[in-house]
């Protein structure tokens, strides 16, 4: 009988520090200015979109709308529109996604923890929504700061200059 419930206390750990546990700063204790369900995020959101950025999916890299975007710009959310990163702050870091040295201004984005697929990174969301857009990173260029804003194009529209 000991050892059954052993069994289930460890159950019990894994399943509530598994993968499926994306936040250890939730983002469930933090209050968002745009709230949907699933069903209002499918119907304003591509397919992809909504699998990245509800589901905190992840793209493949380097097959995905801007990795290799070149263009003079800026990135919005494909869920709001709002600006979020600048072409000017957009670098090749060869990780296949588009990466950038910082957000386009103070308070666009927030950094939570992320503990899934057994890491702990730095997620970042869209500030008023909640929505995953990728993570950052410590390994970006030291003369702008040393952040790797990693993203996900399908988090992103671009709107040319």
């Amino acid at each position: 009988m000991k050892s059954l419930l052993s069994i289930a206390v460890l159950i019990l750990f894994v399943t509530v520090t598994s993968c499926g546990q994306t936040n250890s700063k939730s983002t469930k204790a933090l209050t968002f200015l745009v709230q949907k369900s699933e069903a209002e995020w499918r119907k304003v959101l591509s397919p992809i979109a909504f699998e990245v950025m509800v589901k905190r999916g992840t793209e493949p890299p380097f097959r995905n709308a801007y990795n290799d975007n070149h263009q003079k710009g800026i990135y919005v959310s494909a869920a709001t529109g709002e600006p979020l990163f600048s072409s000017e702050d957009k670098f090749e870091s060869g990780s296949g996604w588009p990466s950038f040295t910082k957000a386009i201004k103070a308070g666009v984005i927030t950094v939570v923890t992320d503990n899934s697929h057994g890491m702990v990174r730095d997620e970042v969301i869209e500030t008023k929504t909640g929505l995953h857009l990728g993570h950052v990173f410590d390994d970006g260029p030291k003369d702008k700061g040393g952040k790797r804003y990693c993203m996900n194009s399908a988090a992103l529209k671009f709107i040319k200059k």
